[in-house]
């Protein structure tokens, strides 16, 4: 069947895989009965794929709520996106509705979708951060245009996600992947490693993803392997990482970074592709 082009990251995501898909994607394997990515972000590695089934999981319930709402609620989410405004004053406002607990818990799914999709497109850099509280405390990116209402894309998506079978969930990684099936396939796209003492980034969701995750993570790596279910892992080419996983197939490949709050630091950085299964 043929692939719909304009199912595509409706989100700006941190890490997001757009510059290395074609690296990714030559190194899967050629069948697939279940495709499970357990940190999704904004999902595009899964929109190219395209997978007819499919389990999809990030811990991060918000942007999780965006998926929900777009397969179920396309059209009242579109309608909603209309009325944003492309304004600092207009911006804040909603940026810090997540402030007052209890009246967010009253706002609608659609709602809090909306909200999370124009912040993400009117933010300085794309960038989803929260602090400590969970609350949403990006800057005003002060852009001309940007295309907080794209109607094509949120249609093509929302009728990929109800026409297949695909599974949303939000929660822990290492619940996700017990309910892989053997045969399955896994692509996982962790937080990364940090290259530096000063590079990492765990703010687009509260508890950051350390070094004892890492090694928890490896650990249902092992677990994966040992049921027969493959996997493709991309990290940060740090030592710790490379070391940790030195069992398995260990690539180094190139990507693009665009987010960085330096100019000059964003471009081509080593990343690693590990995986334990050998290409078809």
């Amino acid at each position: 069947m043929a692939k719909n082009k304009l199912v595509t990251p409706v989100v700006k995501w941190v890490g997001g895989k757009r510059q290395l898909l074609e690296e990714i994607t030559q190194r899967f394997p050629k069948r697939v009965t279940t495709y499970c990515e357990p940190f999704l972000g904004g999902g595009a590695v899964l929109f190219s794929l395209q997978p007819k089934n499919a389990i999809v999981n990030d811990l991060n319930a918000d942007l999780m709520l965006v998926y929900e709402v777009i397969r179920d609620n396309v059209e009242l989410l579109i309608t909603s996106l209309e009325k944003h405004e492309n304004t600092s004053e207009y911006f804040y406002s909603i940026r810090d509705l997540d402030r007052d607990k209890d009246a967010y818990r009253e706002m609608s799914a659609i709602d809090r979708a909306s909200r999370i999709i124009y912040l993400n497109k009117t933010c300085y850099n794309g960038l989803f951060r929260v602090n400590s509280s969970g609350e949403f405390n990006s800057p005003f990116g002060y852009y001309k245009n940007p295309n907080i209402v794209n109607a094509s894309v949120l249609r093509a998506v929302s009728k990929y996600l109800t026409a297949n079978h695909i599974q949303l969930f939000h929660m822990d990684f290492e619940e996700v992947l017990r309910q892989v099936p053997r045969g399955a396939f896994v692509y996982l796209d962790p937080p990364y490693d940090p290259v530096s003492d000063t590079a990492s980034f765990t703010g687009y969701n509260r508890g950051g993803f350390g070094r004892e995750e890492q090694e928890r993570l490896k650990r249902c790596c092992d677990g994966l392997t040992a049921r027969g279910v493959r996997f493709l892992l991309s990290n940060s080419a740090t030592l710790f990482i490379q070391n940790l996983y030195a069992g398995y197939t260990v690539e180094t490949v190139h990507a693009k970074r665009a987010v960085n709050s330096d100019a000059s630091k964003r471009g081509a950085v080593e990343e690693v592709l590990i995986r334990n299964y050998g290409i078809e």
